[in-house]
């Protein structure tokens, strides 16, 4: 991890103690000594003179900067303020998206790495970079263009960079353009050159995630800035298999190593020798959805293969590297950098609304900066008329609007895979968090919907499988999840003719997730899990009978679990549409304005809630009688 080894204290909040362990561990493992109070200090030690032994004997301080960090009454005040005093002696890395406005003013001005947001082994990047930033080499410096600044490496094995500015674009070049507006995926870049450079050089590197997530874009964005490392880079379009013989003849050609007479195959053929003798080449397969139709057409040559996909089903075939949504710091940045005059708070909201996909906020910022249409109006459109906005607006560097994206995908899960795609329009009225499999399983037979076999114990995978491969959902051990922006157009598509149907579906799901008594906290996770598709308003929950004790074994789990914000919008969304069509002396309404005094009660609102709860108890008292328990 480093060439010369340091010396290390690590200040951090107490509740941020797992994060300090992983630092420290991290660290040592790379040959640093460490001081940790967890692991060297011993109860009955003498806290403010370990704590001075610490800061002497250390290089630096690692200050790892949260909300709770900041707070009064910690020891992390003297911690920092001594390592600033001290030579200035202090590495900042951030473990949850902070404002200048969180920081004390001589911190809020000094650069820091953030941790928060990126897999292990982006983070494990980041925190190389942060410890190792401002030492001076010990032997001339690489070309930069060959590993990012970002991102020191071992170039053992590998070839030797070219001199610095000797190298322009490759001599056999067919990229496109580069788009202007990329940003972020820093992180993600430096991880994608590690794999190559560090990496067998025979082991192609896909990229894939759902659709409109930018991988595409990452691997444009990659070609570009490192085309002064290849003699050779050549982008084919993948979707279609059997034209990779032709684009490879193509390639051959400029090469000058085609027959006129031998057929794409052949000549295809004769591209992947040649390449397998030939160094300093990037061959980009962009699209590639089967790994079986694709093998075939990969080289075991000493260059680079880049593969973007929407299937995450690789293994045997290529080093997988999954691409998420843009974290919501790369979300504000690219969002403010698009549009002028937009604040961080109104970045935050528009990013919330679209999930942080690349192409939305692409779209998005097209709209507002170019189309005319103000901030506000588009949020509101956002809201009634989703599937209509997300068909409009270029987005530099993307082939279609998110809308056309998820139809394209849909129309061709719908030739083979009709399961596939009844479920999607039944969880399209869930919210975006994950789904847990369990509760789909446990009704197969009970919904009308899904078509098939009802009894077949595989119909969730056999539905789950192309999904997944065609970006329409991403799948995890026992849980998988849509993205919102896919079920909003996936809600504008519902087949009217079955929109009852599907909506009894989805109530017949959620009703059978109930994972049981809301007071146990062993039972908590479940709800956690649950609770937020209740909530989602698409479904309109407090609507179907069949959800009423559901809904109010949610608002239960909500107040006893302390979220007491929570618990009162559920409760009174409830209250206020049960009054009203139940009537006020139902139990089903009395038991949400129970629910709902005692949470405005916690929000101390006391007043009002004693006037709710007095009126329960009458109500309760007159149609239940004194003696009901």
């Amino acid at each position: 991890m480093t060439d010369q080894a340091q010396h290390f204290f690590i200040s951090y909040a107490g509740t941020d103690r797992a994060w300090a362990e992983w630092v420290g561990w991290h660290l040592e493992k790379a040959g640093h000594q460490v001081i940790l109070d967890v692991w060297d200090w011993r109860t009955g030690d003498n806290l403010v003179q370990r704590m001075d032994e610490a800061l002497k004997r250390a290089d630096a301080v690692i200050a790892l900067f949260s909300t709770a960090y900041f707070e009064d009454e910690r020891w992390t005040t003297e911690e920092w303020t001594a390592a600033v005093a001290h030579r200035d002696r202090l590495i900042p890395l951030a473990l949850e998206p902070l404002t200048t406005n969180d920081l004390p003013q001589i911190l809020a001005v000094k650069l820091r790495k953030d941790l928060h947001g990126l897999d292990e082994t982006a983070a494990q990047i980041a925190l190389h970079e942060a410890v190792n930033s401002g030492s001076r080499p010990t032997a001339p410096p690489l070309f930069p263009g060959t590993v990012p600044v970002t991102a020191p490496m071992s170039m053992a094995g590998q070839s030797r960079p070219r001199l610095p500015g000797s190298a322009g674009q490759p001599e056999v070049w067919s990229v496109r353009r580069r788009n202007p507006d990329f940003a972020g995926r820093e992180t993600e870049m430096a991880h994608l050159r590690e794999c190559f450079v560090k990496g067998s050089k025979s082991v192609p590197q896909v990229v894939h995630g759902m659709g409109g997530v930018g991988k595409s874009q990452l691997a444009l964005e990659y070609a570009h800035r490192f085309a002064g490392q290849y003699d050779l880079v050549w982008w084919i379009d993948a979707e279609q298999p059997d034209e990779i013989p032709v684009r490879y003849t193509e390639l051959a050609d400029r090469l000058g190593i085609a027959k006129p007479d031998a057929g794409a195959e052949a000549n295809a053929r004769a591209l992947l020798s040649h390449l397998d003798n030939r160094e300093r080449w990037l061959l980009i397969l962009d699209n590639a959805e089967d790994p079986d139709q694709i093998e075939p057409w990969l080289t075991q040559g000493p260059g680079h293969t880049l593969i973007t996909s929407r299937n995450p089903n690789w293994a045997g075939t290529a080093r997988s590297t999954p691409l998420n949504v843009f974290t919501r710091t790369d979300s504000l940045t690219y969002l403010q950098g698009r549009v002028d005059g937009m604040t961080a708070d109104q970045a935050d909201i528009l990013a919330a609304d679209l999930g942080d996909l690349p192409l939305a906020l692409a779209q998005a910022a097209g709209v507002i900066a170019h189309g005319g249409m103000s901030l506000d109006l588009y949020q509101q459109l956002l809201a009634t008329n989703t599937t209509q906005l997300l068909e409009k607006g270029g987005a530099p560097g993307y082939p279609a609007p998110v809308a056309a994206t998820v139809t394209i995908a849909v129309n061709r899960l719908t030739e083979h895979h009709l399961d596939a795609v009844a479920l999607l329009h039944i969880v399209a009225l869930f919210g975006p968090e994950p789904i847990r499999n369990a509760w789909l399983e446990s009704v197969r037979p009970q919904l009308a919907t899904i078509p098939g076999n009802p009894d077949d114990p595989m119909w969730l995978h056999e539905a789950l499988s192309p999904l997944s491969r065609y970006g329409l959902a991403r799948t995890e051990s026992g849980s998988f999840q849509v993205h919102r922006l896919t079920q909003a157009v996936l809600r504008d598509q519902m087949p009217p003719d079955q929109a009852v149907a599907i909506r009894k579906d989805a109530v017949i799901v959620l009703a059978a997730g109930n994972p049981g008594d809301p007071q146990r906290p062993d039972f908590w996770p479940g709800w956690a899990a649950l609770t937020p598709h209740l909530t989602s308003h698409h479904l309109a929950a407090v609507e179907q009978p069949e959800l009423r004790s559901t809904l109010l074994d949610a608002a239960h789990y909500l107040i006893r679990s302390g979220q007491t914000r929570s618990a009162c919008e559920l409760t009174t969304v409830a209250y206020t549409a049960w009054a009203t069509e139940l009537g006020q002396d139902h139990p089903d309404t009395l038991t949400s304005a129970q629910f709902l005094g005692h949470a405005t009660a916690d929000l101390g609102e006391h007043t009002k809630a004693r006037r709710l709860i007095e009126d329960t108890l009458a109500r309760r008292r007159r149609t239940l009688g004194d003696d009901h328990p």
